[in-house]
């Protein structure tokens, strides 16, 4: 274990790697309905700037809320108008005969940095092995988009099976795969991720984690060996720190989010801490200054 470090959150720029917008009148979020009450409004870059501000956050990665192109379209255009939006990870219908047309027009702006399935909402845990999908991550190799991978545990098998097919594609394990935090790591959990452990092509989000906990009652301790586990298959080079809001907010907040991270961090060096924070994700999702 290294010395801790007298380096704070505070004196870090930070990337967040994973955010989402949404506008309820566009009307294709199918999974946000009145239930979830906290997340059912608008949610656009004037909630969230403040916040970035608090903490630090100089630019993030946007991504998709609805599996639909048009709000692609839409994310796209609040990065153009948003100085902080730095990317935007998008979805396509993967089983269109114009798919490689959409992804073509989507590529053709620079915000435009990869797509994500909603893979989490899928039955069939295999869908995402179609030989038809083939062409689309050769696509996604040739033009250096990524593939943001919205999984739990039972379908990290095939994510491994795809990025070991495709060594060029940029893989990013979302959520550390969704553990439950109310608990110890699972051995399951833990040997699903050990399999990335020398794909140097998948790195991994710790984001996330909070609306995995216990509501009203998340805690630095509970966190621990989660990250731990993921710094021993990933190590600094291949985390990056992402909030997840605004769905955070149903266990938590931003300021509260960032604290514990940087708790987490105080063991590691400089270089490792701003490798989390920031220049993994600037790396990942080729992050020159577009602006």
């Amino acid at each position: 274990m290294m010395e801790q470090q007298n380096i704070s959150s505070s004196d870090i720029s930070k990337i967040d790697c994973h955010q989402h917008f949404w506008q309820l009148s566009r009307g294709d979020y199918h999974w946000l309905t009145p239930e979830l009450t906290l997340l059912y409004t608008d949610y656009l870059p004037v909630n969230l700037s403040q916040e970035l501000t608090d903490s630090n956050v100089t630019e993030t990665i946007l991504v998709q809320a609805a599996e639909t192109e048009a709000e692609t379209l839409f994310l796209l255009e609040l990065a153009h108008k948003n100085t902080f939006v730095a990317g935007v990870v998008g979805w396509v219908d993967m089983e269109s005969p114009s798919v490689l047309l959409t992804l073509t027009t989507f590529a053709n702006d620079p915000y435009f940095k990869g797509i994500r399935p909603m893979l989490q909402s899928i039955e069939d845990v295999d869908w995402i092995l179609q030989d038809r999908f083939n062409p689309i991550f050769e696509f996604l190799v040739a033009n250096n988009l990524s593939f943001d991978a919205l999984v739990k545990e039972q379908h990290l098998a095939n994510i491994h099976l795809i990025a070991k097919r495709y060594p060029s594609l940029k893989v990013v394990i979302n959520h550390c795969a969704k553990p439950s935090i109310n608990r110890p790591p699972s051995v399951r959990w833990k040997e699903q991720l050990n399999i990335f452990k020398s794909l140097e092509n998948v790195s991994i989000k710790f984001s996330g984690l909070l609306t995995e906990a216990p509501i009203g009652d998340v805690n630095l301790q509970q966190l621990i060996p989660y990250f731990d586990y993921v710094m021993s298959v990933f190590g600094a080079s291949r985390i990056m720190w992402g909030s997840d809001w605004p769905v955070l907010k149903l266990n938590g907040d931003y300021a509260l989010w960032v604290n514990l991270t940087d708790k987490l961090l105080k063991k590691f060096s400089p270089k490792e801490q701003q490798k989390i924070w920031s220049k993994n994700a600037q790396d990942f999702y080729n992050l020159p200054s577009l602006r």
